[in-house]
Order: structure tokens, then sequence, then C-alpha cells
């Protein structure tokens, strides 16, 4: 705790809160304290004469960032000659950001980076400095298909150098918080030693209107993430204007931050204000200046910064007008390495919580007066040569006019042998690396041994569902010596619903705090128990939380070298609908692991209707490239789907993650029949014979279905059809398309005759992937439309998937 400076203040204040407790009641009281807590002076947090000494050759690290500032805009400029577009104002406001953290903070061994995705010229910039990027890797920027850099952080295309996706706005926020907690994570289960580790997630202030970008900051501070930096650049714009034209950003996310638990690190304003800000007036006016006036007296000229802000201000009559329009329009902390420093190191030696640094630059900063803080600078691709003579000269560079008299302005580099590139290559030396970096180093994981998956092959003849039997296959698969531990489960607040209470008592539910309480069912088998060392990620009900989740174990093996087995079972009609795009932005990242939609398909939960029933997600699934999409029928299908995914995934190293819809009907469970694996992995193999005269194609719940339709049909109308499982349409129409030979579904059913029926719990466009591939009359069946709530047999006989829809569909085709 600060030592009190002025103890008897102290007690006059809390004698006067006293009394409004008395007197206004006790609301009263609390409220004044809120308001009071929520934000602090509209100051910097470390004010100059508190600022630590500098660590590094300034003069030095100034060449440094004018070569990086120039890189950057010469990059897109020339870009954008071609049309590719490019962003130039975003990295010129935050280049001391990165520059401070590049010299001094960002450890290449163990800290992982989050970098604002429109900052990627500039992340880009550096590396060419520091000799890892060409002046052609340059020049080929946002030009891929030649061999280029992508325009943003993508892993994917980038393999050797990002390690996280962040373009998609908000979900690098939200998935910094989830990284920082899972290297905890492993450090708790005593997997890996992280303790040294920090996540740095660097942002825009108009990016925190995103509701992902707030979402898990109370998650944050509850864990005490002390391991966690958000720097957000405050340059007051976004796409089209002020991010807050009549409030002020910067106090309302102190008030958001604050009220979250995170400490606060504040760094506002350069030190030419220090004069000004002597003025207790001036401070509590800019208090009060909305960010839309602000950037209107930073792109003005002294006089009318005088008589508008500065009116009254005695202080500032020392000040010429040059002087105010100088300091107003460009003196801000995140254009100061040593305030940037100084709030860095404040965040660091911050214990027991997360830390925001709010920083507030000028958007274009050093890129001309037609850009730095103008309304429309983000759509500004591209400087003229005049433009480029002036920024040369206010950034020292020796390029001569001679460089600049073409069309393309020329790159610049100070030499491998300059003092600059010594001392950037120095620095990252020791800071353990290069950063950017993504390296993948780590032995493949042994596969499990049969036992696991015998126990599903052989069937059961007490009905059980899909979900039971994938969660059943998983607890075995949790207690293989090698790789039990690595099995990470994560859970939105549904593990009950999805039989994983079988799983507390032994795996335990992971929680930093341990286990304060008694639980309410501790006397019962199957209680409710949190440990420090639990396996089981219980997220709470967010499902965008649990994605960010499985995505830090999806890519543990690259970021840590420690290959972890994550699977996320959910309402599978919350998944891809609700987190999509964070299962593209997993892809991205070249994510391992088992997602699960559980409770699938349009007529299987019964009573839930329109909200819960998914009839799409399979569909959804399929248009990611990454993801190999499954509808199992029965537990020898999951079992089987579940031992190919350990095999490519962590034994072959393919960078895929695998979807598995599971059903809560339960069902008897059949013996695996002999010499169907090929056929369950490729996508779909004859289940029953039944005459050949017709074939029925099926997923998942649909093939009890189609075995009652086959019964009728051979029953009550002496027609014989064969019943096929289908365990992916989307792999089988992936191969087809891919193939120069014959598709796969193709020899499946080579040899046969008669008409093809499919049918499955999902809409029919999911059945119709491989329609173009089948050379025979052809009939869909599905779930179109909105769920509804309902028995089973009533909805399925309204979508026409019962078995007498199926039949009747049979005996069309038969007869025409």
């Amino acid at each position: 705790m600060e030592r009190d400076l002025d103890p008897q203040e102290t007690a006059e204040w809390l004698e006067s809160l006293e009394a409004v407790r008395r007197v206004a009641g006790p609301d009263r009281a609390e409220y004044l304290l809120r308001r009071l807590a929520a934000s602090t002076r509209y100051l910097n947090t470390v004010p100059t004469a508190e600022e630590p000494a500098y660590p590094g050759d300034l003069e030095l690290e100034e060449r440094i960032a004018a070569y990086d500032r120039w890189n950057a805009a010469v990059m897109v400029s020339r870009g954008s000659k071609l049309g590719l577009g490019g962003h130039l104002a975003t990295y010129a406001s935050a280049a001391w950001l990165y520059e401070v953290g590049f010299n001094h903070f960002f450890h290449g061994s163990h800290d992982q980076v989050f970098f604002q995705g429109h900052a990627s010229p500039g992340i880009y910039a550096r590396a060419f400095l520091e000799g890892r990027l060409t002046e052609a890797q340059l020049d080929l920027f946002r030009r891929e298909p030649e061999g280029g850099l992508p325009s943003y952080p993508h892993p994917r295309n980038m393999p050797g150098f990002w390690q996280f996706p962040t373009v998609s706005m908000g979900i690098g926020p939200l998935n910094a918080v989830y990284q920082a907690r899972f290297n905890r994570y492993l450090l708790n289960r005593g997997i890996k030693d992280t303790s040294g580790s920090r996540v740095w997630a660097f942002l825009g202030d108009g990016e925190m209107d995103e509701p992902e970008s707030t979402a898990a900051l109370t998650l944050a501070a509850r864990e005490g993430l002390d391991n966690l930096v958000f720097v957000i650049n405050c340059n007051l714009q976004r796409l089209d204007g002020p991010v807050r034209g009549n409030t002020r950003i910067v106090q309302e996310l102190e008030s958001v931050f604050r009220g979250a638990g995170w400490h606060v690190v504040k760094a506002l304003w350069g030190q030419e204000w220090d004069g000004l800000l002597a003025s207790e007036e001036l401070v509590a006016r800019l208090s009060e200046v909305p960010d839309g006036q602000f950037q209107t007296f930073a792109a003005s000229d002294g006089d009318y910064i005088r008589q508008n802000l500065l009116r009254d201000i005695d202080i500032a009559r020392a000040y010429s007008d040059e002087d105010l329009r100088r300091i107003v329009g460009g003196s801000r902390a995140g254009h100061e390495p040593r305030k940037v420093h100084a709030a860095y190191r404040a965040a660091v030696d911050h214990r027991g919580g997360p830390t925001v640094v709010l920083v507030q630059t000028v958007k274009g900063w050093t890129l001309g007066a037609g850009v730095e803080a103008r309304n429309a600078n983000h759509q500004m691709k591209k400087l003229t040569q005049d433009e480029f003579r002036v920024m040369r000269d206010r950034l020292g560079l020796p390029i001569s006019d001679e460089a600049l008299s073409g069309d393309l302005p020329p790159y610049a580099h100070p030499g491998p042998d300059s003092a600059e590139a010594r001392y950037v290559a120095e620095r990252r030396r020791a800071l353990g690396g290069p950063i950017p970096r993504r390296t993948v180093s780590h032995d493949p994981l042994p596969q499990p041994g049969d036992r696991a998956f015998r126990n599903v092959a052989k069937g059961s003849a007490q009905p059980v569902a899909t979900t039971m039997a994938f969660v059943r296959l998983v607890k075995d698969l949790m207690k293989e010596p090698e790789t039990g531990r690595r099995w990470v489960p994560i859970v939105p607040d549904e593990a009950r619903t999805f039989g994983m209470e079988s799983l507390f008592p032994t795996a335990k539910i992971y929680s930093p705090l341990g286990q304060r309480y008694e639980a309410v069912d501790r006397e019962l088998l199957l209680s409710y128990k949190e440990a420090v060392d639990g396996q089981i990620l219980i997220e709470g009900i967010t499902e965008a939380g649990s994605m960010a989740s499985f995505t830090a174990a999806a890519s543990s093996y690259a970021t840590h070298g420690e290959p972890m087995i994550p699977f996320y079972i959910f309402y599978s009609m919350f998944g891809f609908q609700r987190t999509g795009d964070q299962m593209w932005a997993l892809a991205d990242q070249l994510g391992r692991g088992f997602l699960v939609g559980a409770t699938a398909g349009r007529t299987t939960m019964t009573g839930e209707g329109l909200q819960h029933a998914d009839g799409h997600s399979q569909l959804l699934a399929s248009a990611n490239p990454a993801c190999l999409a499954y509808d199992p029928a029965f537990a020898y299908e999951v079992g089987v789907i579940v031992r190919d995914g350990l095999k490519r995934m962590f034994e072959l190293d393919e960078d895929v993650f695998y979807y598995l819809t599971v059903y809560n009907e339960p069902m008897p469970q059949p013996a695996m029949p002999e010499g169907v694996e090929e056929g369950i992995v490729k996508g779909m193999y004859r289940y029953s014979e039944g005459g050949g005269q017709a074939h029925i194609l099926a997923s998942g719940t649909a093939i009890h279905w189609a075995l009652e339709a086959q019964r009728l049909l051979k029953e009550e109308y002496g027609v014989g059809a064969d019943v096929w499982s289908v365990t992916s349409w989307s792999e089988l129409r992936r191969e087809a398309m891919a193939t120069t030979g014959v598709p796969y579904v193709r020899q499946a059913l080579a040899g046969t005759d008669g008409p093809v029926i499919a049918v499955s719990d999902w809409m029919r466009a999911v059945p119709d992937q491989i329609r173009p591939w089948i050379d025979r009359p052809w009939t869909s069946l599905g779930t179109d439309g909105f769920g509804l709530s309902g028995t089973r047999e009533a909805v399925r006989r309204h979508f026409g998937v019962d078995p007498g829809s199926i039949a009747d569909a049979v005996l069309k085709a038969v007869g025409e």
C-alpha cells in the first residue's frame, strides 16, 4: 500500500464521507467513491521527474525508428501504385510503441506479442532492418501469388514469422487474455515453466468497441494474470472519424479497465507539455475537452489553440503560437521513447493482475500535415514524392533528391555492418532472438494404445448417445500414461449436459485459486472439484471465451513447443454459427484439436426449438479449408475418426482441426464391422446390404431412420435398398474436387445400380455437396428451414425425413 503523505487530510476526507453516509445514506457515499475511483487525473501516470533511466542509446534508436518509419511508408506507397492498398497511418502513430518493445521488452524466447494488424508494414520494416526480410520481399507486400508478404499477420501464409492473426478486430484482445491464462495453466499443471513469459497485445482505441475486446477483462483480473499487458494506441481516430467525438476515449477506457480490476497506466502527454500542465486549470479543461475537438486543436495553428483551448491560461503567454502548434499538434507520450519505456516498465513491474497502458499518439505522425490527425488518413494509401522529401528531411535520413526523382520512392537501409544494424542485432540477441517468430520444434506424440478404441468398437446393446460415446472415449484416452495429461477438455458450463461430470473427481476443474469453499455436492461421488492443477477448463457461459481458450491450447505446439490435445464440446448451434470468425482465425493460426458439436441436428433436441436446432453447422464447417468435418452415426465411427485425427495432427504434423457432430439421442450401438475403417475416414461405406434396388446414403442419427425405412421397404413393398453410412459429405466433396482420377464416392458405388436417396438431420445443401459425382437419379431429403419444438417423431415427419418419408422417396425414385 502507498504511504499516506497527509494523514490529517485523509482523516478529514474520511470524516466528510462518514457525514455523507449518515445524512444521505450508504448508497450516496458508495456512488461518490465509485465516481472518484473510476478514473484518475488526465495526466501521465509516471511524471517526467519519476521516469526511470532509459537503458538504450536514444540517438541510435531514433535513427533506427526513422528507417522503419520510412520503409513502412515506402512499402505501402509502392504497392499502392498497383492498387493493392495498405495502411500508412497506424504504424506511423505507433512506431515507438513497437520500437521500445523490440529494443527493451519483447523476449523472443518466451514472450508472445499480438501485433495490431494494420501496423504490419512497420513490423516488416523492422524485420528488414534486422536482415530477416529482403528488399525484394518488401516489394512484394500484398502480392502473395508471387511469393510475397501477406497484408496482415497471417501465420498460415507466413508460418515462420507471424504467431497470431489479429486483424479481425476484437479477436486479438480476447485471444491474448486466454493465451496469458493458458500460459498459467501450463505452469500450474507442471507441463512447462512459463513463469517468465509475458503476453503483449497491441490494440487500437477504435478496436475496443468490439464486444470481444472487453469480454474477458474480468477473467484476467480474477485470475491475477500479471503476465498480460494491453497497449492501447489512443490516437483518437477510427476509420471514419473520432473514436469518441463528444466524449473522451482515454477516460472511458480507464473506467472500464479499472472497474474490471486492471492496473491502468496512462502515457498521454509529451515532455513539452510539462510547463503548460503546471496549470491546474488547464489540466481540468483537458479532461473535459471532447476528443473530436481535441483533434481539431491538433490540426490547428497556434492562434486558434490559444483562443479556444488556452484562453485565460496565464502560463500560456510564455509560449509562441509556433510553440503551441508544435506541442498541441504533436507532443504525445507515444512519440517519446522515454515515456513509452516508463509506461512499459510500470506495467511489467506490476504484480497481482493485468495492466493496460493507454498511450496517446497522433495518427499518421511524421507523414506530413496532409495526413496527421486527419479523419481520412486511414484511407490514405500513398505519399507523393514531394511528401516523401518532407518526410526524409524530418526524419534526417541520408536519401538523395536524385533517389526521389523517379516514380517510386526507394527503400533505405544503413547497411548490414552499420551501427544501426549491429545495435538491433545485439538487442534481439540479448532478448532471446527475433520477434515475431513462429517455430515448430517438438517430437511427435506417441499414439495411444488400442484399449480405448476397442471399447467403442465392440458396441453396446444398451442405448448410448454418440455424445456420451465420445466422452467415454476421451475419458479413457486421458488415462494414457504418455499423452493423457495433454488432453485439454474445454466446455462452456454444460459439462453435465454432455455427461462429463464423471471427469470431475479425477481430472478436476482448473482454477488458479484452487477450491476455497465446500462444494454443495461434496458428499456425492461426482462432486464439483476445482484445483490449481485441474485439467478441465469450464469457461462459464461464453462460447467466444471457450474458442479463445481452445485456440491457445490448439497452437501450444508452436507457441510453447508443447503439443496439447484440446477438445471443445458445445451445443452445435452455438459453434460455427456463433463463433465462426474465431474458427477461421484458428485455422489461420494453424490450430490442431477436436471441436465437438454436441446435441447436433435439426430434430434431435426435443422441445428446444428454433434457436437450438442446428441443421447447418456441417455446411458452415465445410467452408473452412482447415476443418475436417464429420457426422458419425455410431460410437465405433467416433473412435475411428478420433484415432485418425490424433495421427494426422499429432504424429504427422498436419495443420488441420476436426469437427465432429454428435447426438444426444440414445441408440443401441453396433459392433464395428470388419474393414470399414478406410470408408469411415474417407467419408462413406456400405453399412447394410438390402438388395441394391436403391441406395440410401445417411449420416449421423439419420442412419437409424434409413435402417427403419429399409425394413419398411422390404417387408411392405418388396423393395430391397442398401443403406450407406456417410461420415463426411464435405470430405467426399473435397476428395472428388482434388482427385485427377475416379473420385472415392464413385469408387464406393461402383458395381451398383439404382437411384440414390440422401438423408440427414441437416439441410439438403449438406448432402447435395456430392451431387455432381453421382451419375444416377438423385434425391436429397433434409431439414431445411427453422427448427421447431416437438417430439422427435413429429418434427421429423414435418421435415419429411422420418422413415416413412424416406421409404416414399425410395419408392418414387425406383418407380421413375
